[in-house]
């Protein structure tokens, strides 16, 4: 079995089965579940008492078991996943593999963007499990929303918009996905709260500087998504 193959494993649940609260992490467009990003992000949730479920997308998967690169699927393909995801969750409760009585979507970019629209007026679960898992979201959290593609085009905000999911957007400073001053010029629902991360560009990264590090940067993260999950029911 080669390296890709080795890693190609359909999720990962990290921390204690017994949390109340499991934390759905959705990757990016380019990087997998198991980037040191992802980890890092993981390891540090954990550590504040969370159980975390992340997994890849199908192309994602594609990719680790080959060695190949391929693009994302379209966004009906990768819901459909989402779905999936829900209702193995919903399936492992039911078994009693997991409590996960509050569930929390956290996504970064691209899967944040397949989050909000999961949980907007702009989809209907097909899958009734799912639809259970989903009845138990509490909230989502958007690691660097890509409003706008690099080359530029129609702000991303429907699937924001048209939901009643309470919401957290932690954006970097330098972010070209969707800078301060773009977000400000926006008209967004009220109940979405917005948090810049100092100096940090789309992964959260600072330039040496500016006077702060990635870590710090992760640790702010770790700690807005903490603060967010207990201010909500």
């Amino acid at each position: 079995m080669n390296s890709h193959a080795e890693l190609a494993r359909d999720y990962v649940i990290d921390g204690s089965a017994d949390s109340d609260t499991l934390i759905v992490l959705a990757h990016g467009a380019g990087a997998n579940m198991h980037h040191a990003f992802m980890q890092q992000l993981t390891q540090s949730l954990v550590a504040q008492g969370f159980a975390v479920y992340r997994f890849n997308f199908l192309y994602m998967q594609a990719n680790m078991l080959d060695g190949k690169k391929r693009p994302p699927d379209r966004a009906p393909k990768l819901l459909q996943h989402l779905e999936n995801v829900l209702a193995d969750i919903q399936h492992k409760q039911q078994r009693d593999e997991l409590n996960g009585k509050r569930i929390l979507f956290v996504g970064k970019s691209m899967g944040s963007r397949m989050m909000a629209t999961l949980t907007s007026s702009l989809y209907t679960c097909e899958m009734a499990a799912a639809q259970v898992a989903l009845n138990r979201v509490i909230g989502q959290v958007c690691l660097g929303y890509p409003f706008v593609p690099i080359k530029g085009g129609v702000p991303r905000l429907p699937p924001l918009n048209e939901s009643s999911m309470p919401t957290l957007v932690l954006q970097g400073e330098r972010d070209k996905f969707g800078l301060p001053e773009q977000i400000a010029s926006w008209t967004f629902r009220e109940d979405i709260k917005f948090i810049a991360i100092p100096d940090g560009d789309h992964s959260f990264a600072p330039r040496k500087s500016s006077g702060t590090t990635f870590e710090a940067n992760l640790a702010l993260v770790v700690a807005e998504i903490t603060r967010f999950s207990k201010s909500l029911a």
